[in-house]
């Protein structure tokens, strides 16, 4: 694999074992049909990741700071616990709460090095170099590529690690993805490694509908960037101002569910797949599920993945979870 080298920061590829459906391939499975879909990870260029980072800042969306104290209020207990000789995070953005664990390493001068897994190496590497200037014990080996290819080319690890799926993200994933990926997981570690796993929580539908509907309509934008992704990407003729951006919860699922939806009837053009999409008024595109769990449904999803839960920590109004397991 090809490995950048700088001071504490290295970056290395992690190519996918399994083939990965791009956007055309994935716009062409899930646009042309009805009901038509698209998957979350595309929303996720630049603005589309600068527009997460100020919906988690919102009055209304509670998951990020929720999980956040949760992890500033257990970080030096978990890392006292564990002492990991590696940290390894999937999907870890900007690192943002995973500071904790950094800050508990420190204090107990814990030397550690950081395994952030994630498809944007500049974003990765930006991270990275402001984590090594911060943490003089920290070493940082980013790792390039999408987790849903596999885990089989992991690095194997020297020591203690502990694998980190924070933000909710499970619940992006359909039941099957969630325990196949779980089970993944599982595979890799050994006797001694440890899960940390972060999940949202069922909660009244009006603070769920908030989180989703914030009154900034940071959210709004953040879904209909969706559009702008495939007009750059498929050179199609998306008009932003006729869809509308509809979040609501099923009950019945229990899952958040986020549409586009067409506020006339039109049509689209995909010039790079060749297609003309025709849209009735109202008609939806799902853009993203979000499933909201039961303290009991957490531990039951992990331990069917092969996993021992050895702490479910949640804050006094249960909004979310973080689970420590190990295999079981």
């Amino acid at each position: 694999m090809e490995e950048r080298r700088a001071p504490r920061l290295t970056s290395r590829k992690v190519p996918p074992v399994r083939p990965l459906a791009d956007i055309a391939e994935d716009a062409q499975r899930g646009l042309t049909r009805r009901p038509r879909s698209m998957p979350p990870k595309y929303f996720y260029d630049e603005r589309g990741s600068r527009l997460f980072d100020a919906i988690c800042e919102t009055p209304e969306y509670y998951p990020t700071r929720t999980e956040d104290a949760l992890l500033g209020a257990h970080a030096s207990d978990i890392i006292a616990e564990i002492r990991p000789d590696h940290i390894v995070e999937f999907g870890s953005g900007t690192a943002r709460k995973t500071r904790h664990l950094f800050d508990a390493c420190d204090d107990r001068g814990r030397a550690t090095a950081y395994w952030p897994f994630d498809v944007c190496e500049a974003m990765l590497l930006e991270s990275g170099q402001q984590l090594v200037e911060q943490y003089q014990r920290l070493r940082v080996n980013a790792l390039v590529g999408d987790y849903l290819g596999g885990l089989q080319g992991l690095p194997e690890f020297d020591g203690c690690c502990l694998f980190l799926f924070l933000g909710g993200t499970i619940g992006n994933f359909t039941e099957t993805q969630a325990g196949k990926f779980l089970s993944e997981v599982r595979a890799v570690m050994k006797a001694g490694d440890y899960l940390v796993l972060g999940a949202d929580r069922v909660k009244p539908a009006q603070v769920l509908h908030a989180a989703y509907n914030d009154s900034e309509g940071i959210t709004a934008e953040f879904n209909l960037n969706l559009l702008r992704v495939l007009n750059r990407e498929l050179d199609a003729d998306f008009r932003l101002d006729r869809f509308e951006h509809r979040a609501l919860f099923n009950s019945d699922a229990s899952q958040i569910e986020m549409y586009l939806v067409s506020s006339l009837e039109q049509s689209v053009r995909l010039e790079a797949l060749d297609k003309t999409l025709h849209f009735a008024a109202g008609e939806q595109i799902l853009t993203e599920i979000s499933r909201k769990f039961t303290a009991s449904r957490l531990e039951s999803m992990l331990c069917l993945a092969g996993f021992s839960v050895t702490r479910h920590l949640e804050p006094e109004n249960g909004y979310f979870s973080l689970l420590l397991a190990r295999p079981d």
